[in-house]
């Protein structure tokens, strides 16, 4: 099998935990405590991706100011993309919609990072991708239960649900194109003020929107431990899988 095949093979694989997540979701009822554990556990994992492995890459190759300034472009960019919402949504009266979609925004842009990653760890070694690949597995079914029972709780079709959840595949099979060649052909600092950005994008949309959807509702008194087991499993698979 070509070595590009097995690449998009692997990278295929957090699609396939996300929609696992996301078939979950669709199978259990879902109660305001369910969601809140779920959107913890997802905020978790996404602040570690960018703590354990997108700004640590990054920040490896100098100048470091350029990947600052990439990180607060990201934040920046999300800031733009919430803020146009907001008024679309005031000026078409359906203020407060755009919740369940920042959550998928999140989660599209944390599945492009995972296929950046296990791209360009398979330039290194396809072994070094199938760990990335895994260890991702783990991590993302959470994120997709979260964002289909986001959008279950907000009265989207179920045949739109289950498309979007199908739609994941496309973020990380894209980034996995794009770290696969980028590394081999394009500039190391290309890479890394990509990786910022996408890094800058997730804090603030896990700050300014997946952590308050979190605590909307009944929230459970373990939701912190979800949280911080989070975080805490992909740390675990970042250190002894990646």
């Amino acid at each position: 099998m070509p070595e590009v095949l097995i690449v998009l093979t692997l990278a295929a694989l957090p699609a396939v935990g996300n929609f696992a997540g996301g078939l979950v979701a669709e199978m259990l009822p879902v109660s305001e405590r369910t969601l809140s554990l779920a959107l913890h556990a997802a905020a978790g994992i996404v602040l570690a991706v960018v703590g354990m492995e997108l700004m640590p890459r990054a920040l490896s190759i100098e100048p470091a100011w350029l990947v600052v300034l990439a990180l607060l472009a990201g934040g920046g960019f999300f800031v733009l993309a919430d803020k146009t919402i907001d008024l679309l949504n005031c000026r078409f009266g359906s203020e407060g919609d755009f919740g369940p979609w920042a959550i998928f925004f999140a989660v599209s842009v944390d599945l492009f990072n995972d296929g950046l990653m296990i791209g360009a760890g398979s330039t290194v070694d396809l072994r070094l991708g199938l760990l990335l690949a895994l260890g991702q597995v783990s991590a993302d079914l959470p994120e997709g239960f979260a964002t289909i029972a986001s959008f279950r709780r907000r009265g989207i079709a179920r045949r739109l649900r289950l498309l979007l959840s199908l739609s994941f595949a496309l973020p990380v099979l894209a980034g996995a194109m794009i770290g696969y060649f980028g590394v081999r052909g394009g500039p190391e600092l290309a890479k890394m003020l990509l990786l910022a950005f996408t890094a800058g994008i997730l804090v603030t949309v896990t700050v300014e929107e997946i952590v308050p959807q979190a605590h909307e509702g009944e929230e459970a008194r373990s939701a912190a431990l979800f949280f911080i087991g989070g975080f805490a499993l992909f740390t675990f698979l970042s250190v002894y899988l990646g």
